[in-house]
This record gives C-alpha cells, sequence and structure tokens, in this order.
C-alpha cells in the first residue's frame, strides 16, 4: 500500500494550470526525493524504498469538485435512466400482479341516471294533439364474478408474479450494470491522474539526463550523440505527458458525466487499493453466481412466465362460468322516497365451439416462448460460471502482477540509480541510462494500471453477482 500512497498523495504544482496545457519546463513537476512514508499506515514507522521511486500528486482537479467511490456509486444510480425505467417499470408490474389477484374477487359497478322526455297524445274532447314531457330517475348496483375460467385466473397470478421477478432481476442487473459504469469511470480517472504524475517525472529524469549530458559535453567526455540522444528523450517524454494530461481531462469529464455532472469530477482516493480476501471461497462464488445471479434469476422468471402463459392460453379450451347479479330503482319524482325496484341473478356459462383457431394460435406461440426460455436457462447459467471463473482468475492474476509491478519498480529504480552513477563516472552511454529511464515510467505505469485492473475486475464480479462483495 505504501507505493500505492506515494503515488497518489502530496501535490503538483502543474495541476494549478489545468489538466491539458502544456507548462514550460520550470513548471514541470520535479522528481520526489523525499522519503516516502507511508502516512496513512501507522505501522510504517520507517520509509520504504520502494515507495520514493513513484511520483506524489494531488488528485484535487482545477474547478473539478471532488467526489468520493461511495458517492460517485450512490450519484450514478440515482441519475441512470435504466434504473429509473426499471424502478417504474417494477411499481406497474407489482400493480399488475395485484390486478390479477383482484380477478378472483367479485366487480361491483353502480349507475344512475335521469331521463327527460317529450309525450304527445291526442285530446278526444277537443280532438287536438296535446304536447309534455315525462321525468324519471333510475340508479342501480351490479355485480359478477367467474366462478371457473378454466384455470386462467391462477395461470394470469402465475405470469404476473413471473413477470415482476423479471423486472426485479432487470433492476438488480441494470443498477450493478450502472454501479459497474461509475467505478470504472472513478479508477479511469484515478488512473489518468497517476499516470500525468508518471509522465512529469519521467519528464523530469528526462531534463537531468539532459543537463548531465550537456555537462559531460562541455568537459569534453560525452559526445554529441549523447546530448542528442537525451534531448529525444526529453521530446518523447513531453508528448507523453502532453497525452496523459489528454486523458486525464477525457476520464475525469467522463466521471463527471456518469454521476450526473455538467463538468469535470475529481476523484478521491479511497482508503486502500490494496487486494482484499473475497469474503467467500472461489467455489461458494461460482455456485453463487449460477445459483442467483441476475442474468440467471431472469432467464428462470422469464421461463416462469412462459409456463404460466401456455396455461392461460389452453384455459381457452374450458367454459367459463359466470355468477352476476344487480338491485335497480326507478321513479318518476325526483325522490329518494317511492319508486319502483326490481332484483336480477344471473348464472352464466359460455364456451367458444369454433373461433377461427385463436386459441390454437396463442398455444403454439405460447410454447415457442416457454421453448426459447428453456434453452436461455441453462446458457445463462453456464455464462454465470464462466464469467465467474474469469474474473475470479483475473483477479488471482492481478494480484500477483500487483506484486511484481511493485518489484518491478524497485528494480527499475535502482538499474536507473546504477547506469546514472555509471555515466556520471564514464563508464557507461546516454544509451544505457535512457533505455533505464523508460523502464522506470514503464514499470510505474504498469503498477498502476494492476492496481486499476483489479478493482475493476471485482467490481465486475460484483455486477455479476448482483451484491457488494
Amino acid at each position: 500500500m505504501a507505493v500505492v500512497i506515494a503515488l497518489l498523495v502530496a501535490s503538483r504544482d502543474a495541476r494549478a494550470q489545468g489538466p491539458v496545457e502544456t507548462p514550460p519546463d520550470s513548471a514541470l513537476p520535479a522528481a520526489d526525493t523525499t522519503a516516502g512514508t507511508d502516512s496513512t499506515n501507522p505501522a510504517a514507522g520507517a520509509p520504504d524504498a520502494r515507495a520514493r521511486v513513484l511520483p506524489p500528486l494531488d488528485l484535487r482537479i482545477a474547478g473539478a469538485p471532488e467526489i468520493t467511490l461511495e458517492e460517485a456509486v450512490r450519484r450514478a444510480v440515482a441519475v441512470s435512466p435504466a434504473v429509473a425505467r426499471d424502478e417504474g417499470d417494477v411499481v406497474a408490474a407489482r400493480a399488475a400482479e395485484r390486478s390479477a389477484f383482484g380477478a378472483f374477487l367479485p366487480n361491483l359497478f353502480f349507475d344512475s341516471g335521469a331521463t327527460l322526455a317529450s309525450t304527445q297524445r291526442i285530446n278526444t274532447v277537443t280532438n287536438t294533439t296535446e304536447s309534455g314531457s315525462s321525468t324519471s330517475y333510475a340508479a342501480g348496483l351490479s355485480s359478477s364474478v367467474d366462478l371457473f375460467s378454466g384455470g386462467r385466473r391462477t395461470a394470469q397470478v402465475r405470469g404476473a408474479r413471473a413477470e415482476r421477478a423479471t423486472i426485479e432481476a432487470s433492476l438488480v442487473s441494470d443498477r450493478f450494470a450502472v454501479v459497474l459504469a461509475a467505478k470504472q469511470a472513478f479508477f479511469d480517472a484515478l488512473r489518468a491522474v497517476a499516470l500525468e504524475a508518471v509522465a512529469g517525472q519521467r519528464v523530469t529524469r528526462a531534463e537531468e539526463g539532459l543537463s548531465a549530458a550537456a555537462n559531460r559535453l562541455a568537459v569534453g567526455s560525452a559526445t554529441l550523440s549523447d546530448s542528442l540522444r537525451a534531448q529525444f528523450e526529453l521530446t518523447d517524454a513531453r508528448v507523453a505527458l502532453l497525452q496523459a494530461r489528454s486523458d486525464l481531462t477525457t476520464t475525469t469529464y467522463a466521471l463527471g458525466r456518469v454521476v450526473g455532472m455538467d463538468g469535470p469530477a475529481s476523484p478521491v482516493l479511497p482508503e486502500t487499493l490494496e487486494p482484499v480476501p473475497l469474503p467467500l471461497a472461489e467455489s461458494e462464488i461460482v455456485e453463487l453466481a449460477v445459483a442467483a445471479a441476475p442474468s440467471v434469476r431472469e432467464a428462470e422468471a422469464r421461463l416462469r412466465s412462459g409456463q404460466a402463459g401456455v396455461d392461460v392460453a389452453r384455459s381457452q379450451y374450458f367454459p367459463t362460468l359466470r355468477l352476476g347479479g344487480g338491485y335497480n330503482w326507478l321513479n318518476q319524482d325526483f325522490s329518494v322516497d317511492g319508486g319502483n325496484t326490481s332484483w336480477r341473478g344471473v348464472l352464466e356459462l359460455s364456451y367458444p365451439l369454433f373461433d377461427n383457431f385463436q386459441r390454437e394460435e396463442d398455444v403454439a406461440r405460447a410454447r415457442a416462448e416457454v421453448q426459447g426460455a428453456s434453452a436461455e436457462v441453462p446458457d445463462a447459467r453456464r455464462a454465470a460460471r464462466a464469467e465467474a471463473e474469469r474474473l475470479l482468475s483475473t483477479l488471482r492474476l492481478t494480484e500477483q502482477q500487483i506484486e511484481l509491478a511493485r518489484e518491478n519498480v524497485h528494480v527499475a529504480d535502482e538499474d536507473l540509480r546504477v547506469q546514472s552513477e555509471r555515466y556520471a563516472l564514464g563508464s557507461t552511454t546516454s544509451l544505457d541510462r535512457i533505455t533505464s529511464q523508460v523502464s522506470v515510467a514503464q514499470a510505474q505505469a504498469d503498477l498502476v494500471a494492476a492496481y486499476y485492473e483489479y478493482q475493476v475486475a471485482r467490481a465486475q464480479l460484483e455486477a455479476l453477482l448482483g451484491r457488494e462483495l
């Protein structure tokens, strides 16, 4: 951890000029020649020799608000259109499930009205036609319930429940996909900050190499080729620094977009970037992925929904028995007193003898959906197992890469120190020294990449399982 803290703590003066500006030589970050004590680790009583070879940096981006990993995840989920859409679908699915249960209950309707009608009659005394009007007021209650529907209502309940489970699994999957995207954007920005510091230190070493070559050339102990090679390395280092600053701008704006900011976001260094042991054994993680991964749960729920759809389609082959009834009131005067009342009871049996093969089509379509869903379930389980094994292997690999990369940084730094001393004594060429400088920068970049790949692989495993680890 001391290596990463040394890479991601302290400050850089060049950052104040903005992540994409090209500063003059005097504004380039200077090499860290002080001890790299891990201030975050109380047990680190003495400086770590390997920590001194990595450049310190300030994670604060000019004009960009700071954001922690936890806040980035929370904000990304809150502003995600996919999550918002899935949450709305879950509410609608729950309403559909409640409606399916309601089919077992009798419906109840109330109706009322008032009627004004014209009337004409012949007066036999005067032998003339007389006009008039009549009014009536009515109200009624009616209710009906299916006593038997061939299992349609039960199948609809199972189908609605399965549909809700499908949408809920999709919500979990989309939420963790957003969490993964937020973590990737966060660690992309964090890596870009670190790589910019690595590029800045490479420029500093190249400047020191050019100065040493110029001094030796002035006293006649080096050739012009030494100075030209040093100048070439300095140019390459500055190009790499410009590219690193461009990447930094891109990743910080990408992080801002993911978390719902209109501008860039500055990542805050987490408490630790070191590999953390998984809370479950690898075999348990694989079995959990096969049994409960959101993709597997979604496929299983689609299969259940399809099977319920087959039962709904088959129910059309059975008759429907319905019980109904009502109570009505009619009065010629606008008064609740008096009037006429009536009631009715109805028992209906209906059965479609022929519906132009619509039932057969519905059953065929439902069976086709079940056939596809039946193939999806084992495929989803195999995919979850394969992905879990891949990610676990990646975690093991990146843990080893971190250790090897950390050792490579130490070795490359020691090699550069030896080559610098030999070059000062005139016992080696500038090409050897430049090669060692490039090796140090590459070793530092590899170490940063190893930490990033570990964190992203762990986030991918969490997205696969649909739970935090």
